[in-house]
């Protein structure tokens, strides 16, 4: 009996911690939206009144949320202001983590991408029950933006070392005019990299999110690269044939309701020689309980939000954030592609390189 009590005391323990977890999520988000840790970042230090003058937020809510910040050890108390209000402050650290959309460090887009599944909790419910889905327009903007900043710097500093290490992407991508295909590019962070890394290629990103495209034709515009990425709301089902070197699928395959469909369109519109590079979530080969941080990580995302939204459009295959290795080499080969590997890409964040031919 003392076994099964420390058992249950343990599990009880370990709930009690995510509860505490849960709680500092959802205050990130707040400051997140709301701009306090920008502001403090920013602007300097600030009193509730000060920090709520600065962000047209109210002083009452501002005071309760720096004092949780302060008490769960994000923010410092800076001084006692006068007439004995505290000042807050921002340590370097947690202003990089949560502000600086640069850096590698920067971890703020995950509470809002889990910040944007709160609304939609009653029709996660009924999807479950129904087996209906819920799609990143039911999400909204939040977990469009999460999505793309939270892969941005990753594409910002690593990508272009990481393709040149490959000699087979490197060549074709630093060939004269080099055309490029970014299926699913979202945001366009990734697109631009290709670009910025290959100069003579010939960018096109698709995506079937109109909103998504629009933000990437903004980013573009304001990193002066408009003239040699061309973005567009399309089905990949509609690509011309052979009109691409080479393609890639940025964590994306695996929320599509039809891969296999997606993958034989691309594969036709490559030309002869021509290869689509995927890049998705590095989870283990094979299902195993007690999994490590990562495949926890990613049954979260998958939970709320990518399964969910390739369901959403049925017929759908329903692959979810976990796709594992040979769930995509299944899609390559009945999509007819005659060649998949691992390519030797590592340390680069949550994700794996894969090379269909």
């Amino acid at each position: 009996m003392d076994t099964e009590r420390d058992a249950a005391a343990a599990v009880a323990d370990r709930v009690f911690h995510t509860v505490l977890g849960a709680v500092d999520m959802l205050a990130i988000f707040v400051g997140d939206r709301l701009g306090w840790y920008r502001s403090l970042a920013d602007d300097g230090p600030a009193t509730a009144t000060g920090l709520a003058e600065r962000t047209a937020t109210h002083p009452r809510y501002a005071r309760e949320w720096l004092e949780q910040q302060a008490v769960t050890g994000l923010l410092t108390v800076h001084r006692d202001g006068s007439p004995g209000e505290r000042v807050f402050a921002i340590p370097p650290a947690t202003a990089e983590v949560l502000t600086d959309e640069h850096s590698l460090n920067y971890l703020a887009p995950f509470t809002r991408l889990f910040g944007a599944t709160g609304p939609v909790l009653p029709k996660l419910l009924e999807a479950y029950r129904t087996g209906n889905g819920v799609s990143w327009d039911d999400l909204g903007d939040d977990a469009r933006e999460a999505q793309a900043d939270g892969n941005r710097p990753w594409y910002e500093h690593r990508l272009a070392g990481a393709l040149a290490g490959v000699p087979a992407l490197e060549a074709t991508l630093g060939a004269p005019a080099a055309r490029v295909l970014d299926i699913g590019c979202g945001a366009g962070w990734s697109a631009i990299a290709l670009a910025r890394a290959y100069p003579r290629a010939q960018v096109r990103g698709v995506d079937i999110d109109a909103p998504s495209v629009r933000m990437a034709v903004r980013n573009a515009a304001a990193a002066g690269l408009a003239e040699r990425i061309r973005f567009e709301v399309a089905d990949a089902a509609e690509l011309p044939a052979g009109g691409f070197d080479i393609a890639f699928a940025f964590e994306c395959v695996h929320d599509m309701p039809r891969p296999v469909e997606v993958l034989a369109a691309v594969r036709r519109a490559l030309a002869p020689g021509g290869f689509l590079v995927v890049m998705d979530e590095a989870v283990a080969p094979d299902f195993a309980p007690d999994g490590d941080e990562l495949e926890r990580l990613m049954y979260g995302f998958s939970l709320f939000v990518c399964l969910p939204d390739g369901m959403s459009s049925p017929p759908s295959a329903g692959t979810g954030t976990v796709m594992r290795p040979e769930t995509l080499r299944r899609y390559a080969l009945e999509a007819g592609f005659t060649s998949f590997e691992v390519l030797p890409i590592e340390d680069f964040g949550f994700w794996r390189f894969y090379r269909l031919g």
